[in-house]
């Protein structure tokens, strides 16, 4: 039973949750897993409870929920997760040119952690060729344990992460994989392991998209403030392209930083 201060804001921001996309992401983009020499490609994403407000544009998937927030009236139908996930990406991408992943639909529909699999020879790689999900309690209060949340800066106004791109293969395959290990590691409670995943996942991002973390409009330095952390901590990346929030995995608490709760299923 949420906490009555809980129920008041979700009377100011609505019931839907939030999501984490941890290792793996941009491999649910077509144009990225077309070039996997090695499919599936991975990545992790994790449903949170809405029991903060997020800032928008920083990367926990404010602009797909606020298309939900429309579309379902501020909470998640009881209905067939997968039905939900293709009638909300219908609902954000109708006429964009550059649509966003569905991976942003799954985090918020899906409860637990949820590897989702990328095949480009499968849905044209628009959505996973399979999803595997952990909606354990044991797993989701280690996961609230050890992931710290640093709030950074919203994506600046005028900015694209998409203006360069290096599509090796050979990086490619290693950002799929990367969410592999972010999830077997979840799954082992492998705190090392986690870390060492989203460190590989920001390497993945540098080499293939370059302006994920280097941009004329961002002002934050994005990459001497994500080595900082990753040489302090077992592992960081960010929340998404752009800045928005770091994650930061540690047993020790982290300054400036809040821990989130997790939706699973049980609950």
């Amino acid at each position: 039973m949420p906490a009555p201060a809980s129920l008041g804001l979700a009377r100011v921001i609505g019931h839907i949750p939030y999501r984490l996309a941890l290792a793996g992401g941009w491999i649910d983009q077509p144009f990225v897993s077309r070039c996997n020499p090695t499919p599936p490609g991975s990545m992790v994403v994790v449903a949170i409870e809405p029991n903060f407000r997020a800032m928008d544009r920083a990367g926990l998937a404010t602009g797909t929920r606020h298309v939900a927030m429309k579309l379902w009236r501020g909470r998640l139908p009881q209905r067939d997760p997968a039905a939900l996930v293709r009638e909300l990406y219908d609902a954000e991408n109708r006429g964009k040119p550059e649509p966003s992943g569905s991976q942003d639909m799954i985090g918020l529909v899906y409860p637990g952690v949820n590897r989702l699999d990328y095949d480009f020879a499968a849905n044209g790689g628009v959505f996973p060729a399979h999803i595997e999900s952990l909606n354990s309690s044991r797993v989701a209060r280690w996961l609230e344990k050890v992931i710290y949340v640093l709030p950074v800066a919203p994506r600046p106004e005028g900015y694209n992460p998409l203006g360069e791109k290096h599509l090796s293969r050979k990086w490619i395959a290693r950002l799929g994989q990367s969410g592999k290990d972010c999830f077997d590691a979840i799954r082992r409670l492998d705190l090392h392991a986690l870390g060492a995943s989203m460190n590989e996942c920001m390497k993945c991002w540098e080499a293939l998209l370059p302006h994920t973390v280097r941009h004329p409009t961002i002002t934050t330095d994005l990459v001497g403030l994500l080595k900082a952390y990753q040489a302090q901590y077992s592992g960081a990346m960010y929340s998404g392209c752009g800045g928005g929030y770091l994650f930061v995995v540690s047993n020790e608490p982290v300054p400036g930083a809040f821990k989130v709760k997790l939706r699973i299923r049980e609950s």
